[in-house]
């Protein structure tokens, strides 16, 4: 039997599993793909090639969007998430899927234009509803944490704002990755303090919080405390190979430092809060004993 598997008797909390590696692709999927149709937006604008990154980004949505179906024990009762907007964040993500994909097919039919902002507005609305879908899943600490919502987000912009750069740099366009490299850097500083902020707050069991302060050094101090750093070099430097290296590294590191985040906080991080006993009962006569929480 698994070590994270319920057992007859236990009271510690145990961790979840009806959300695994799969649906961790979702968050990778959706939130990276998201990310980088708004960079595509605001990267066409400023000239940049379009087309190209929104292709990417739309796919890795569809990607992750791909992963949950494949999660899903009866495929044939899929079309049930759309029936709880009233209540379901994973039913408004749902539901934002459809002008998104379309706003984005029309955006690369004309390579850019009103239709590139309009689905940028929808990929922030899907990102959005992505954060609160796990905010909401208030049976476990480590995800009901409101505070997991600006670091879901800070971190998908930066898989994004990072994939831009590693897409425009092996397109040749060099001369276009200063700004994309700060941009990149400013959003790795605030996805550091988003991470700081969550993790100084967050209250889960001894095992959910050894997961992510294991992830911890990987994401924080070498994705984002390396990353933002060559991104401001890169930026400064005059454009060339040199420069577009370092733009190139520091977007892998924000890419790869928030995937490995998400698969922690979604597949391995999601204990639930087991059991707590106030005051355990005792045979005979007085009080009872002292409180207990296992595993926390």
């Amino acid at each position: 039997m698994s070590l994270f598997a319920p057992q007859s008797g236990r009271v510690a909390p145990w961790i979840q599993t009806h959300w695994d590696a799969r649906a961790a692709g979702n968050f990778i999927g959706g939130g990276s793909g998201t990310g980088l149709l708004i960079a595509a937006a605001i990267a066409g604008a400023a000239g940049a090639p379009y087309r190209p990154l929104a292709l990417v980004a739309l796919a890795l949505v569809a990607l992750g969007l791909g992963c949950v179906s494949l999660e899903i024990g009866r495929p044939l009762r899929a079309l049930n998430v759309f029936l709880h907007p009233q209540t379901s964040w994973m039913t408004r993500e749902a539901m934002v899927s459809i002008p998104l994909f379309a706003c984005g097919a029309a955006a690369l039919w004309q390579d850019g234009g009103p239709y590139a902002w309009l689905a940028a507005a929808f990929a922030a609305l899907f990102l959005y509803c992505q954060s609160r879908i796990l905010n909401e899943s208030k049976g476990i600490p480590a995800w009901r944490e409101p505070r997991v919502v600006p670091v879901i987000v800070a971190t998908g912009l930066a898989e994004g704002t990072g994939l831009a750069v590693i897409l425009l740099a092996a397109l040749g366009g060099v001369a276009s990755l200063q700004w994309p490299a700060l941009a990149l850097a400013a959003l790795l500083v605030a996805r550091t303090v988003a991470w700081r902020r969550y993790r100084k707050r967050v209250l889960a069991p001894r095992r959910a919080l050894a997961v992510l302060d294991g992830g911890s050094p990987v994401f924080d101090r070498i994705a984002n405390w390396v990353g933002a750093p060559l991104a401001v070099v890169a930026a400064v430097l005059a454009p060339g190979a040199l420069s577009a290296a370092l733009a190139v590294a520091a977007g892998a590191l924000a890419v790869g430092g928030g995937w490995g985040f998400k698969f922690l906080l979604v597949a391995r991080a999601g204990f639930n809060q087991g059991f707590a006993l106030p005051i355990p009962p005792v045979r005979g006569q007085g009080g009872g004993g002292p409180a207990a929480k296992p595993g926390w």
